[in-house]
């Protein structure tokens, strides 16, 4: 699988009950589509996927498949705090038709390097899907560090890197280190223009589901070689960027993507509803990046 483009992490939109909302998920889906992006990730850390069962996550990733088939590139997020139940959610995607997956550490117990590259190898040993990496120590607390991307570096199962450390310099250092071993691509999303031009291929990104337009438009932009026309579009977006980097991040893409016109309802808790200044300073952005 060759990452590209725009490839957008899900939110899963719910029901004012919390129910998951497949009519509204659908549009989303066909808009996103229509916009040009290259790609979905479900139940990655912005589609909520650690507020689900494994029967809801199950049906995400059926409806998904069903409904996008193979018009875009499809990579299933399959995190859980053990290999154990890694394992099972990863064995659920291939057989429902996933051929490659996102996988940061196992949170809240803090494994090793070692420990970790034993994680990834077991995984990839029992279950037959290709493995993309995920970077996110703010949220997991473990870094996917250079001991674990040294074992796979020749490894044709583990095909690439999501970084979404928040540093420039540690994307320059994979590409650096590593050349064409991996695709990288940017989970950073107020540097992702400066991810692209050190050499990521792809970005995936949370911003995407109200943002579709603007995100392509500013992948498109570099990859025609137009860097001020991608910095004009980064410009327009970086005050959502810096928004959502502040903090409730699925709470002000959801509400971007009702701002877009299609409702993606509430965040389940302990995430709690944005209060109406928080929904009035992200609109300003909003209106801006949209403008």
């Amino acid at each position: 699988m060759k990452l590209e483009g725009v490839i957008t992490a899900l939110v899963t939109p719910f029901t004012e009950a919390e129910d998951i909302d497949f009519d509204n998920f659908g549009k989303l889906i066909e808009d996103q589509i229509a916009n040009g992006v290259k790609g979905f990730v479900p139940l990655g850390s912005t589609g909520e996927y650690y507020a689900m069962n494994s029967e809801e996550k199950a049906s995400v990733l059926k409806f998904v498949k069903e409904v996008v088939g193979d018009r875009v590139l499809l990579i299933a997020g399959g995190n859980a705090g053990s290999t154990r139940e890694v394992i099972g959610n990863v064995r659920v995607a291939a057989e429902l038709g996933y051929d490659t997956v996102l996988l940061a550490p196992p949170y809240y117990s803090l494994p090793s390097q070692e420990e970790l590259t034993a994680h990834y190898r077991k995984i990839i040993d029992t279950v037959p899907v290709d493995l993309v990496l995920y970077n996110y120590p703010p949220r997991v607390g473990v870094e996917v560090g250079f001991e674990v991307m040294d074992a796979f570096k020749d490894d044709p199962r583990v095909i690439a890197v999501k970084e979404s450390s928040g540093s420039l310099a540690r994307a320059i250092d994979i590409k650096t280190r590593y050349g064409d071993s991996y695709q990288l691509s940017c989970g950073s999303d107020d540097v992702a223009l400066d991810f692209l031009i050190w050499g990521a291929g792809s970005w995936i990104c949370g911003p995407a589901n109200c943002f579709p337009k603007q995100t392509v438009a500013m992948v498109d932009a570099h990859a025609r070689g137009d860097i001020a026309g991608a910095q004009a579009v980064m410009r327009k977006l970086y005050a959502a960027m810096s928004s959502l980097e502040t903090g409730k991040f699925v709470q002000k893409v959801k509400y971007g993507c009702e701002l877009a016109g299609i409702p993606c309802g509430p965040s389940r808790m302990p995430l709690m509803p944005l209060t109406d200044a928080e929904k009035a300073g992200f609109r300003k952005a909003f209106e801006i990046a949209t403008a």
